[in-house]
């Protein structure tokens, strides 16, 4: 069966939308769910339907396209459109699939649309980990492991690969799945996502020193995005 991957466009140019459109009616994977013409529209609409992808430009009214960015679901994911690269670092921080920049043609498009055509693939995929309230399962060395949530340290993210740091090993185990699907499945409490490339384990904690997690001896930065959250559980565990 074919994969199809939900999408919106949101963009305050009527004809960017509509050569937009354009594009994703040729590209046979992708099903158009609505279109928007500013941040605030967006919300609306994904609250009532179920979509994959967005297609967003940055500067909108009311709400930027970063701006909402931040607020969206971990299951979904952006390919930003703009006519400024000044905004492609910032694109990059809150994980975009893509970034493509005005006037991008329809092979650019089909660019980045197949690497959210890849990037979904990967999720759907059996490589998702098999998890239960105290261990979860993983696939790596052609087989499933079976690891204890009490024997990790840390996830370390690698592309479409995760390393995991085990207190009962020297050496990580190299899995092939994504950080961000791994951490909609992990119990929020015990484990929180800090920085784009890592998630811990909140009880292996050895100390809090500046901006930095210190695990098994190894520092590990909290980063802007991940402070407020991390702030707030360590807040509620302090003794004053």
């Amino acid at each position: 069966m074919e994969q199809r991957i939900t999408c919106l466009i949101a963009d305050d140019e009527p004809m960017a939308l509509e050569l937009i459109e354009s594009y994703v009616n040729k590209t046979p994977f992708l099903e158009l769910k609505g279109k928007c013409i500013n941040g605030f529209e967006v919300l609306d609409l994904l609250a009532r339907e179920q979509i994959d992808l967005l297609f967003l430009d940055i500067q909108m009214p009311g709400l930027n396209g970063l701006e909402l960015s931040k607020t969206l679901r971990k299951k979904n994911r952006v390919i930003f459109t703009t006519a400024f690269d000044k905004y492609a670092l910032d694109g990059f921080k809150v994980e975009a699939l893509d970034y493509l920049l005005k006037p991008f043609d329809y092979n650019e498009f089909l660019t980045a649309a197949n690497k959210a055509l890849e990037w979904f693939s990967l999720q759907r995929s059996s490589k998702q980990p098999v998890v239960s309230n105290n261990y979860m399962f993983v696939k790596a060395d052609y087989k499933q492991i079976k690891i204890d949530y009490d024997d990790i340290y840390y996830f370390e993210g690698l592309k479409d690969y995760v390393k995991i740091w085990l207190k009962s090993r020297p050496r990580p185990i190299l899995t092939l799945m994504s950080l961000k699907s791994l951490e909609e499945t992990l119990p929020e409490d015990r484990f929180m996502r800090v920085h784009r490339s890592y998630i811990i384990a909140l009880d292996a904690i050895k100390s809090i020193e500046r901006n930095c997690v210190i695990i098994n001896d190894q520092p590990i930065a909290v980063a802007d995005k991940y402070k407020d959250i991390f702030n707030e559980f360590v807040n509620k565990r302090s003794v004053q």
